[in-house]
């Protein structure tokens, strides 16, 4: 070292890393939107964020009368049911739209552009062997690396009550970019399931029962307008997130839909209490007009009944753990490659347990805690640069069930006789 006379000062890095901030309810739709009202360029297979209702229309239709016509006909369009119900009903923002309607190849006889010729094959999607070209869903891979967005809700309606594509649905969600996780929000078919009781072995027919699924069942309306049940619980999802500081802890259920009515193919659905709980117990969120209005009605994923671990069969446990393992990867992905020394380990370990202790005491949690235990490290591991990390955490589970025991006392009796 050089001889120095002077006053001077140095910095080291800081101990505890600040969590990254994501959101767990940001929606990716699929599905289609009217381009064909648009001159130029189409936004066909291409990722869309959008904030507003105005970018969407905007994005995917222009702004002439035609256009906005077409955008106001959700019956036709799903993309346009969603950002309908989400921006218009929900006021949730923002949501990546992903078109597959092409004119060019989706047309009828008289060669005029068709959409009803989308099928479950253009909205599943694939990749050109030739130019690694992504459509449909497998256009989810290039989210965060497009918008540095994770998804959280992966949605499909008019197309995810098709096996082919609801299957598909849950796949993506349980793997996005072979690091984070989301949630499939999926239908049942009301023109086949018209009946509450047709539901559930539709279901576990189809592989309907997947821990990333939440399942709805049948449709919906609002005046004239009738939704995806999926459509509606997405807004929900993420109006609850965001009323609890966008962490998502809090079930959906018991939660009021946008909504004034529930119909199966084209016939109005009125559940009582008791046929409400017997779908709830077979995997799947239904349209409740109970107690305080039109409200969603159930806590489980799609893999209940089947599987009963909490962290997999309620929806805000197992939302709450893909987004608590999606914040983890990117908070610590600029740790990847630093040398594991003992000062690397306890910065890892110190920030995650005052994360985890901030939750405590906000009561998002009831406990939870990361060590670094060395009979999950051995040697040979080590060796070749794998390191593990262990998180016990308690989410809270929702109250499905309160009761109250009445017991008559006689002892009371005693009042008659004063003292």
């Amino acid at each position: 070292m050089s001889y120095r006379h002077r006053v001077s000062y140095s910095e080291k890095p800081t101990g505890i890393v600040p969590p990254r901030r994501i959101s767990a309810g940001i929606p990716v739709v699929v599905g289609t939107a009217p381009v064909h009202t648009m001159s130029g360029a189409k936004p066909i297979n291409e990722p869309v964020l959008c904030y507003t209702y105005g970018e969407f229309a905007a994005a995917f239709a222009g702004t002439d009368e035609a256009a906005q016509t077409a955008l106001e006909a959700i019956g036709s369009y799903t993309l346009c049911e969603f950002a309908k119900s989400h921006y218009g009903l929900y006021n949730m923002a923002p949501v990546v739209f992903i078109n597959v309607f092409d004119p060019a190849q989706h047309k009828a006889v008289d060669e005029t552009p068709d959409v009803t010729k989308v099928t479950s094959e253009d909205i599943v999607g694939g990749i050109d062997v030739a130019t690694n070209a992504r459509t449909g869903l497998e256009l989810i891979a290039d989210i965060f690396p497009t918008f540095r967005i994770i998804p959280g809700l992966i949605c499909a309606p008019g197309f995810s009550q098709n096996p082919a594509v609801g299957v598909v649905m849950a796949a993506k969600a349980a793997s996005i970019n072979g690091l984070f996780k989301a949630m499939a929000v999926v239908d049942v078919p009301d023109t086949v399931c018209t009946k509450y009781t047709d539901v559930p072995s539709w279901k576990e027919t189809n592989n309907y029962t997947d821990e990333h699924m939440i399942v709805c069942w049948p449709k919906v309306k609002l005046g004239d307008d009738v939704y995806h049940m999926s459509t509606h619980v997405a807004g929900l999802i993420a109006q609850t997130d965001a009323e609890y500081g966008d962490i998502p802890y809090v079930s959906p259920s018991n939660r009021r839909l946008m909504i004034d009515s529930a119909v199966a193919n084209g016939k109005p659905v009125r559940l009582g209490l008791d046929q409400a709980e017997y779908l709830n117990g077979q995997g799947v969120i239904v349209p409740l007009n109970f107690d305080g209005g039109w409200k969603a009605f159930g806590n489980r994923t799609g893999c209940y009944p089947s599987n009963t671990d909490p962290k997999d069969a309620f929806i805000p446990v197992r939302r709450f753990f893909n987004w608590h393992g999606n914040t983890f990867v990117l908070t610590y992905f600029q740790k990847l490659d630093g040398p594991v020394t003992r000062r690397w380990v306890e910065t890892i370990v110190d920030s995650e347990n005052i994360r985890l202790n901030g939750f405590r005491q906000m009561e998002i949690i009831l406990g939870g805690e990361m060590k670094f235990l060395q009979d999950e490290n051995p040697t040979t591991d080590l060796m070749d640069g794998i390191v593990r990390f262990h998180t016990w955490m308690t989410p809270p589970v929702p109250a499905r069930q309160i009761e109250n025991i009445l017991e008559f006392d006689p002892n009371n009796f005693s009042t008659l006789f004063g003292g």
